[in-house]
């Protein structure tokens, strides 16, 4: 089993699972995107020491029980203990908040940082991304997609045979050669001190006679973790003694009066329902309200959906914080302030009291507005200083922007919307690498009836855009001359732009460079007829000024990226920079001037690893391999030529994970090949392939860290402002279309 050999086995007393992660988890070690606990974690050791002994002797194990009772945050906890023996790290992709089962793939790449700009399923490509890695994956929540989630970890033990599967649900997948591991709540020692962390400083100062009685309630409620925090939460409020009381009275009811413990999800189910009786009408309220919401979500998003005349926005902080405090909501710092969420089973409850008041309509209406309001706040502020953090904003916000797209596709009269929503997402879609989740809510838009010719045009012209990134340009064709059509037919002159700079995009990617240029110039034409200025009216430019230098004027090229730059340099953009970028590092190579080269290469490798932009990464790459060899032969003839070699071969993996056409040509491919060409003269056949193969198994992050260049990171670009944060008037933006939007209270 290689990806634990070569360590102590677990349950050894230098190496069981607890002792190791009890040792801490910060030290430098593989990749992985494990999170720390929100709380103190408490016990299981034997647990930990039996479950790490599954993991190495099966490749998939699957931690069930009950809800509350822990699985997570056990099956975290090992992982982090075990992280150190898988040379790829260990990745957690978290499942709870996925509705459709078609999305399982795409949430899972994402959550492994892996990008593909194809047009190949997702499946294909992230069997292809896992088959040499030996790793750790986690999947929580997989009973939400059971039958999706055990199709894909067949599919994935069978091709990468270094990965291993921790899957955490509460039911076992069906897999063949899956060991289950039922969790057990907590012993009766463990339930007392997990009750008395979570008290707090309400629990100071207990006597014996609390202890006791404490130890009495730990009983009653099973040793189920979530059911403990809910209980320690009311001390403060009531004592020990009467929340013990309280409880047994609800236990007597629901079992008939007979004595005997509940089964356990049934006690689960009793204490949430006793938290949710001590709630207040306002928590009651919110508590259900809550429940619209996929994964985190943050107080402006709770405040417009759930407020109204019986919950006024002004006082709903107030409501969350003491939701917070009795644990219904779980309150979580990240890098775009505070966030909540719900914990499943809490959600459930929730969701039976949101149904009970017939309610769950208007709220879902409510959530779908408030995205929509978000969405089209993102696209304006995606040409500003705060690009990065729109970027940063719209990934944390996935969960609830694909409920809201859904919402809008399923529900009758609401198509429109979803179409609005799948084409404003563009600048998510192209512009931060998520080609495929894009492909496949824009294929759902236009396949739904809607009667609106300004939302279906630009659903048109954004699928253009995605297909000839992808390498589709059957597709992008389709698309975009029914988009050209349609907008001359109504005289859309904006969606007729869009229109002719992608298909300008994609004769300049086929070689047509007279006609890319006739298109382009036309498309910046009428972008500058409707007033519009923003990243694509740039992009259109860079595009430009490589068709103008692919056909021998240079001079006039940069005199159109030069352009770029100020204007990128004015408004805070970086994304459309980095073509330009590259057309004029492409120039000062012509020239000679390898150090400016150089410099303008490793800046647009820098915005295209921080946007996920993989044609303008591998473009960059290619051209900095060429440098690399005229640069050492300027010093040692041959000296550099094994480096560039590397970084040719680190250029052949990324190119496999590209759509956009390059490598047909002639244009964008002549660095490639003339640089090979050179190096394969300097090192000979041999030693440029053994070279090569090094640089093959480098991915971008280690490309961009090999050449020295600290890149820009989502949510931290200087001169940035903070997170961005829609309007302040909580007010959803104007539907597209009459009665599309819902904003009464």
């Amino acid at each position: 089993m290689p990806p634990l050999s070569g360590s102590p086995l677990p349950g050894t007393p230098s190496s069981s699972a607890h002792g190791v992660a009890a040792q801490g988890s910060h030290r430098p070690g593989p990749p992985g995107n494990l999170p720390d606990g929100p709380t103190r974690f408490i016990g299981r050791g034997r647990e930990l020491d039996a479950l790490a002994a599954q993991v190495e002797r099966a490749r998939l194990v699957t931690v069930t029980g009950v809800g509350g009772v822990g699985k997570t945050r056990v099956a975290l906890r090992l992982a982090t203990a075990l992280q150190d023996r898988f040379c790829d790290g260990a990745w957690l992709a978290e499942l709870s908040s996925l509705a459709d089962p078609a999305l399982l793939d795409h949430t899972v790449a994402e959550a492994l940082g892996l990008t593909d700009h194809t047009d190949r399923p997702p499946r294909a490509w992230l069997l292809e991304q896992l088959a040499e890695r030996r790793m750790l994956l986690v999947l929580d929540g997989c009973e939400q997609v059971t039958e999706g989630c055990a199709a894909l970890v067949q599919a994935l033990l069978r091709r990468a045979p270094g990965l291993r599967v921790l899957a955490v649900s509460r039911r076992p997948l069906g897999v063949a050669g899956e060991q289950v591991f039922p969790l057990s709540p907590l012993s009766g020692p463990e339930s007392a001190e997990l009750f008395e962390d979570r008290a707090g400083s309400a629990w100071a100062g207990a006597g014996e006679t609390e202890r006791a009685t404490a130890d009495e309630l730990c009983r009653r409620l099973d040793g189920i973790p979530l059911a403990l925090e809910l209980a320690a939460a009311r001390l403060g409020a009531l004592s020990v003694a009467q929340v013990l009381e309280r409880l047994d009275d609800r236990f007597r009811l629901l079992a008939g009066g007979a004595p005997g413990p509940l089964p356990r999800h049934q006690t689960l189910r009793t204490a949430i329902g006793w938290t949710h009786e001590l709630c207040t009408p306002a928590e009651r309220l919110l508590w259900a309200r809550l429940t619209v919401f996929a994964g985190l979500f943050d107080l402006e998003a709770a405040e417009y959906v759930c407020s109204g005349p019986e919950l006024p926005a002004e006082s709903l902080l107030d409501v969350l914080a003491e939701l917070v405090a009795r644990s219904v909501v779980v309150r979580e710092d990240t890098a775009l302030g505070p966030r909540y969420r719900l914990l499943d089973p809490v959600r459930m409850y929730g969701t039976g009291w949101l149904d009970a008041l017939a309610d769950g309509e208007r709220m879902r209406r409510r959530h779908r507005d408030w995205y929509m309001g978000l969405v089209t706040w993102c696209e304006l502020d995606w040409f500003s200083p705060r690009q990065a953090e729109v970027a940063a904003r719209i990934e944390a916000e996935l969960p609830n922007l694909r409920l809201a797209l859904d919402y809008s596709l399923e529900e009758k009269g609401e198509a429109h919307i979803g179409q609005y929503l799948a084409g404003t997402l563009w600048f998510h879609w192209t512009g931060c690498g998520r080609l495929a989740e894009g492909r496949y809510w824009l294929e759902r838009a236009l396949e739904a009836e809607a009667d609106n010719e300004e939302t279906r045009l630009k659903a048109l012209w954004v699928l253009g855009h995605v297909a000839v990134l992808q390498g589709d340009p059957a597709r992008a064709v389709g698309a975009l001359a029914e988009c050209r059509e349609t907008a001359v037919r109504g005289g859309h002159t904006r969606a007729l732009a869009y229109a002719e700079h992608r298909a300008g995009l994609l004769a300049l990617v086929s070689d047509d460079l007279p006609r890319a240029e006739e298109l382009l110039r036309s498309a910046l034409g009428r972008y500058q007829q409707v007033g519009e200025l923003n990243s694509d009216v740039l992009t259109a430019q860079a595009e430009l000024a490589a068709a103008v230098a692919f056909q021998g004027d240079p001079a006039g090229a940069v005199a159109l990226c030069e352009e770029v730059r100020e204007v990128c340099a004015e408004h805070g953009e970086r994304r459309s920079l980095a073509g330009a970028l590259y057309v004029l590092g492409l120039a000062a190579w012509s020239d000679g001037d390898t150090v400016r080269a150089r410099a303008l290469l490793q800046e647009c490798l820098a915005v295209g690893h921080a946007f996920h932009d993989l044609a303008g990464a591998l473009l960059a790459v290619e051209l900095l391999a060429l440098v690399t060899v005229e640069e050492a032969a300027d010093v040692t003839p041959g000296g550099g030529a094994e480096e560039a070699a590397v970084l040719q071969g680190a250029a052949g993996r990324l190119r496999r994970s590209v759509g956009l056409p390059l490598s047909g040509s002639r244009h964008f491919d002549a660095p490639r090949a003339l640089c090979e060409r050179r190096l394969r003269e300097l090192l000979g056949a041999r030693r440029y392939e053994e070279c090569a193969r090094e640089g093959a198994r480098l991915d971008l992050a280690a490309v961009v860290a090999r050449l020295g260049h600290v890149p820009e990171r989502p949510a931290a670009v200087p001169g940035a402002r903070g997170p961005v944060r829609p309007p302040e008037t909580r007010e959803p933006a104007a539907s597209p279309a009459t009665g599309a939007g819902e904003t009464t209270g």
